[in-house]
């Protein structure tokens, strides 16, 4: 009888095996995801693939379809309106604050958030694609800093229908470092009252992340073909 793991650490390590295979385009975008043979591809029982796909499902990388779960695959086309979207929802924060002499970022809603970004910098975190959940985590406290709640419940609904997608922006150590230091500057220019900077360097930083997003979401999408194509 082979030994076995706790059902924790073998879920884990399935859902991470897994989902680098499904952003780096290993598996086709048609192939189903059916747990008996994911089971046999990973060398597991089909009680971690099935809570692994579980957590994908919740991430947007699989989706359910006809016939079952199958890998999620960007629109390239949705892209462009969802960051604008995204980016008019962000700047407005800066923006009604910088528009009314009685309004500030609140010190005791985005001054932890800058702690936790100072301590990141310091730890230097490998690439992770588990990794945006951190960078919604800041965008959407320093929106809500701003002192619109509405506005940050919004950004919450737009960051879901990006998620998948905005992985692509943490697989290298360039960018991870990147993100952090921008975080950093925006979060302080935003207690300082430097609004001016803090807007600018806010839409560079969306911006970019948006440039990268997309480049490599199309560079996985190009290499899920080619599979699919070899396949066939």
């Amino acid at each position: 009888m082979a030994r076995r793991e706790p059902a924790g650490s073998l879920s884990d390590h399935v859902y991470l095996s897994l989902r680098t295979d499904l952003m780096s385009g290993r598996i086709p975008p048609g192939q189903r995801l059916g747990e008996e043979r994911l089971a046999d591809t990973y060398g597991v029982s089909r009680t971690p693939v099935r809570e692994a796909l579980a957590r994908l499902l919740a991430d947007g990388l699989v989706q359910r379809d006809v016939g079952g779960l199958f890998p999620y695959r960007p629109r390239i086309d949705e892209l462009a309106g969802l960051y604008e979207l995204r980016i008019t929802l962000e700047l407005q924060g800066i923006a009604r604050v910088r528009a009314d002499e009685s309004l500030s970022h609140d010190p005791d809603v985005l001054g932890p958030e800058l702690d936790r970004w100072y301590a990141l910098r310091k730890e230097n975190p490998e690439p992770d694609a588990g990794f945006v959940a951190l960078d919604e985590q800041f965008h959407t406290v320093l929106l809500r800093s701003a002192g619109n709640r509405a506005l940050s419940d919004a950004l919450v609904s737009v960051n879901a229908k990006v998620r998948p997608v905005r992985m692509f922006d943490y697989l290298t150590p360039d960018r991870m470092s990147a993100t952090i230091d921008e975080h950093i500057s925006v979060a302080e220019f935003a207690l300082d009252g430097k609004l001016d900077t803090a807007y600018d360097t806010l839409l560079a930083h969306i911006s970019e992340s948006r440039e990268v997003v997309i480049e490599r979401a199309e560079q996985a999408l190009s290499l899920a073909r080619m599979a699919w194509a070899i396949r066939d």
